[in-house]
């Protein structure tokens, strides 16, 4: 299986790119994963509505141009859908048996993702109701892929 994760913007704080190391090496027998950085865009403060349009755009295109053809889309948005960890376990592992092995999962900026990245997914998926800043969200979604093949291969995950 290869995983793709396509997400708006570096992550800045040393302990958030040492967890996604260490999720990144756990998943190495797994899937091929990687990690890929589109830029984010800057924007004055306070953010008029059609300026964040504008980095909706911007951002939705950057993230579209990296998005394989064939890949399956996964969109992490607020008003997506909710899985506990075992029924995100099972989609992983339907998707990889019966339609796709390639997944990309697409994390947006500050302000989310253009309605044209969304529309462009073959799923929502939330975390939460409640909103987390993107960078950490990155470290949630690792987590849960990780946790996902444990759970799918019936083997133990350390608490």
């Amino acid at each position: 299986m290869k995983i793709q994760i396509i997400t708006v913007g570096k992550l800045k704080e040393k302990y958030l790119q040492q967890a996604c190391k260490e999720y990144l090496k756990r998943l190495t027998p797994y899937a091929k994963t990687e990690i890929i950085e589109v830029a984010e865009e800057k924007a004055s403060d306070p953010v008029h509505p059609a300026q964040k349009e504008q980095i909706l755009e911007k951002e939705g295109q950057r993230i579209l141009r990296h998005c394989p053809p064939d890949a399956f889309l996964i969109a992490l948005a607020i008003e997506g859908k909710a899985f506990t960890s075992t029924e995100f376990a099972r989609k992983l592992d339907q998707l990889a048996t019966y339609r796709k092995s390639h997944i990309v999962f697409l994390i947006g900026g500050s302000y989310g993702l253009s309605p044209k990245v969304l529309k462009q997914s073959d799923l929502s998926l939330s975390f939460s109701k409640m909103t987390f800043p993107h960078q950490l969200i990155r470290v949630f979604l690792l987590e849960q892929i990780y946790r996902a093949f444990k759970i799918n291969r019936g083997e133990a995950y350390h608490k």
